[in-house]
């Protein structure tokens, strides 16, 4: 293969990989775009939010309560070397407001509600029933995109809420009841340190997280290919991809509002 041939592999990878990009990118726009724009669907809307965030619920007060008890356990070993009991609280609320809430609750959604929605769209392109909506004069991005782009949008920072409180009772429960650390400064040391700037990071990472994951669930079904492996390489890409981008706009959103 000569230098030129290389050349003209690479910038095809390039140019290749900017169209992509592009798509991926006025995909987004254009469900935010539908999202305001009139006929407005707000059934659609109540149905998506029921079932990414309600269907979501058990498995984020299990995943909540465990964590919160790792936390109050690791934290009580930690601090308890040190002679710092008290500041138990402080430090598992920290660390689940500031970052394993947002995260956590992030990647549970994105496994369940993620899959099974890049998995449905999936299955609609390759039986063409988004065809048939563009037919019948119905906007598919409108119908099937915006509103699970909204309703990720509301239920992700309220899931991460809801992740938050039972964690830190989880916490209580281990270091507190099990584990023998003084009650009253748990709490007194979350209301003294825990400012409303640790708690709007929180959840503003969780904002942006429901957008990143109904973005690329909702980009992954919708341009699923029409083949035997089509849905299940979606779902599979669509789960993997939010998992990292998560992970990634962790580390941006970090820096920037840390």
């Amino acid at each position: 293969m000569s230098i030129v041939e290389m050349i003209e592999r690479l910038g095809a990878l390039v140019l290749d990989g900017i169209a992509r990009l592009g798509t991926f990118s006025l995909f987004l726009i254009s469900a935010l775009f539908y999202a305001i724009m009139p006929p407005y669907k707000p059934r659609l809307l109540i149905r998506q939010i029921s079932s990414i965030g309600a269907e979501s619920l058990f498995l984020i007060v299990l995943i909540a309560t465990f964590t919160g008890m790792v936390l109050g356990l690791q934290g009580y070993n930690a601090l308890h070397r040190f002679g710092s009991d008290t500041a138990l609280g402080t430090v598992v609320a920290l660390i689940l407001v500031r970052e394993l809430g947002p995260v956590l609750a992030a990647l549970m959604i994105a496994a369940r509600a993620g899959s099974a929605m890049a998995a449905e769209l999936g299955s609609m392109q390759a039986t063409e029933q988004i065809d048939a909506l563009t037919v019948m004069a119905i906007n598919p991005i409108q119908y099937l995109v915006s509103p699970r782009v909204l309703a990720g949008v509301i239920s992700f920072p309220l899931l991460t809420s809801i992740f938050d409180v039972i964690a830190i009772w989880g916490g209580y429960l281990v270091g507190v009841k099990l584990l023998g650390a003084p009650s009253g400064p748990y709490f007194n040391g979350i209301a003294t340190n825990l400012s409303g700037h640790d708690i709007m990071t929180g959840l503003y990472k969780a904002l942006v997280f429901g957008v990143v994951v109904m973005w690329v669930c909702c980009y992954k079904g919708y341009n699923a290919e029409r083949m035997a492996t089509g849905v299940s390489r979606a779902t599979t890409q669509a789960v993997v991809l939010s998992s990292v981008l998560i992970l990634a706009w962790d580390y941006f959103l970090t820096s920037i509002l840390l």
